[in-house]
């Protein structure tokens, strides 16, 4: 099995269904330690995204994460929108212009996407930023490409719970970077809403694969 652009078409439809879905949850989030708007924020980009998508429909992956990068780089506020639109750039760069994605290329488009993110934030893992999920998810997704098996299915499920569990594990972290830097130990207890999106994001390329 190797990825294709439906299956990308289908994974950013996914993530604008998971940002819909948890919007206020993010929200949430977002209220302890940042601006209280990266749930509408991601959900207002994801939206935007499917608007293109069905405008000009993409010939390959790469093209539809260009797309995306783009068009969150204009409609998503605050960092998110920079930060997720290098991720989205790097990963359509390491993709090019092939018609599929095999677990090789599949996992280099992840480290692009987190160095992508460390390049423009300037953050490393144990900020408590979506550092904490994206560098888990890109090892992971390593580690299961290196296996040889060729099943480009397990390297996105390893990414996913990775990146789910580096977004737990900022629970209890103290910001280093970012508006919730600003807190100090009062940041401590929150999840970082960045990575628990980054999850989100990641867990419905697994979903648009399935």
């Amino acid at each position: 099995m190797l990825l294709d652009v439906k299956w990308a078409v289908k994974w950013l439809t996914m993530c604008a269904e998971a940002m819909a879905e948890n919007r206020a949850w993010l929200i949430e989030l977002d209220r302890p330690i940042g601006d209280s708007d990266h749930g509408e924020n991601m959900d207002r980009g994801f939206q935007a995204v499917l608007q293109k998508l069905a405008e000009t429909p993409p010939e390959t992956p790469g093209a539809a994460l260009k797309m995306t990068a783009m068009t969150l780089m204009s409609k998503v506020g605050g960092a998110a929108g920079p930060l997720y639109g290098t991720a989205f750039l790097r990963a359509s760069s390491a993709f090019g212009d092939a018609l599929e994605v095999d677990p090789a290329g599949l996992a280099t488009a992840l480290v692009a996407a987190r160095d992508g993110i460390v390049a423009r934030g300037k953050a490393e893992s144990g900020d408590k930023t979506m550092v904490d999920a994206w560098t888990p998810a890109a090892e992971a997704a390593q580690a299961a490409a290196a296996d040889g098996s060729g099943n480009v299915l397990a390297v996105l499920v390893a990414a996913a719970e990775a990146a789910e569990a580096g977004a737990v594990a900022t629970d209890p972290l103290v910001a280093r970077k970012g508006r919730a830097s600003y807190l100090g130990e009062r940041s401590a207890g929150h999840r970082d809403p960045g990575a628990a999106s980054s999850a989100l994001i990641l867990r419905a390329a697994v979903g648009a694969a399935a």
